[in-house]
């Protein structure tokens, strides 16, 4: 797919290592077997090194040559007790608390990003997103300039000429009411990444209006969302508020809009509130044919990613990849 042979590429320029949380997990060793076989992505599994052989082994799977992390034995964790306190000290977190929490591997593994060990992590096969987002937020945090973390979603479809038609959508999955500067900011970044994947962003901020058609609180917000990011992003083509259709659809902006240069040909879409854009990349997901990818979390300070509970293995390994290329230097 577009983007993919591009991150590989970039990957096995700059190999970076990502630690999974959940080493056990037979979808987790699958694709740990399969990065191992590569030289661009160095799997760290979490957990008790016997149990994760033992459980490679039941599985069928190679993972010779991974970096197994046990935190019960883990040599520096007095120095990661240390700075989890410093971290916390706000909310004066002991050694022995610390110790507590950091046993468990979703902790674990995020301070073994912060510590510089891994470059980015990926987990929740088998725990919620909260449990990954948490750890992240009082850790790792965001990126200077950045109040929120959001998320995207990278959509592929193959398309006649051979050149997969790739999409990005934001913020789907983590912001539920974002206000107007929240919208300035998951734009930034949903169209920093689409950039990852190969996509020239061409920005739209979705609504049930185009450029005042309708009336309303909440196409006020898109429009007055679209104006701050077109000063924020002065490079980035953006436009809003637009209707989906006058957003993607060059015959139907040619009358709504017709001098815009977004639309008709949008591919990096904002919308209005997580109902919208959660509802928005299932519909193409599942009646547009198109492979989603994500929620792909963005505005951290190092690359944190959340696996559905009902994943594959080869989601693993493609998640694995975007999170990765996440922490390539740009």
């Amino acid at each position: 797919m577009n983007g993919f042979g591009q991150m590989i590429d970039a990957l096995r320029k700059e190999p970076k290592k990502i630690v999974f949380t959940e080493g056990e997990d037979p979808r987790i060793l699958e694709a740990s077997s399969r990065l191992l076989a590569s030289n661009f992505l160095s799997p760290i599994l979490v957990g008790n090194e016997e149990k994760v052989l033992a459980a490679a082994e039941e599985s069928g799977y190679n993972i010779r040559g991974a970096e197994i992390i046990d935190p019960e034995n883990f040599d520096r964790m007095d120095e990661m007790v240390a700075l989890f306190c410093e971290l916390r000290k706000s909310k004066g977190v002991t050694p022995d608390q610390a110790r507590k929490i950091l046993s468990g591997a979703n902790y674990f593994g995020t301070m073994l990003v912060k510590m510089g060990i891994a470059d980015a992590l990926l987990g929740g096969a088998t725990y919620s997103t909260a449990d990954t987002v948490r750890p992240a937020l009082q850790l790792i945090k965001t990126k200077p300039g950045n109040k929120i973390v959001s998320s995207c979603f990278i959509l592929v479809r193959p398309s006649a000429t051979g050149e997969n038609e790739v999409l990005a959508m934001g913020d789907c999955a983590i912001n539920i009411k974002p206000n107007e500067d929240d919208l300035v900011e998951i734009a930034g970044e949903t169209a920093e990444c689409a950039k990852i994947f190969g996509i020239d962003p061409k920005v739209a901020f979705l609504s049930y209006s185009t450029l005042g058609s309708g009336k309303g609180e909440d196409v006020d917000k898109m429009r007055n969302a679209a104006e701050k990011a077109k000063v924020a992003y002065p490079n980035l083509p953006i436009e809003g508020e637009l209707q989906f259709d006058a957003a993607v659809a060059p015959r139907v902006a040619r009358t709504k809009c017709p001098n815009s240069p977004v639309a008709g040909h949008a591919n990096t879409f904002i919308f209005p509130d997580i109902n919208a854009g959660n509802i928005g990349y299932k519909i193409a997901q599942r009646l547009g044919n198109f492979e989603a990818y994500g929620p792909i979390l963005l505005g951290l300070n190092a690359p944190i990613n959340d696996l559905s509970r009902g994943c594959n293995a080869i989601e693993v390994y493609s998640m694995a990849i975007i999170t990765a290329s996440l922490a390539i230097t740009k």
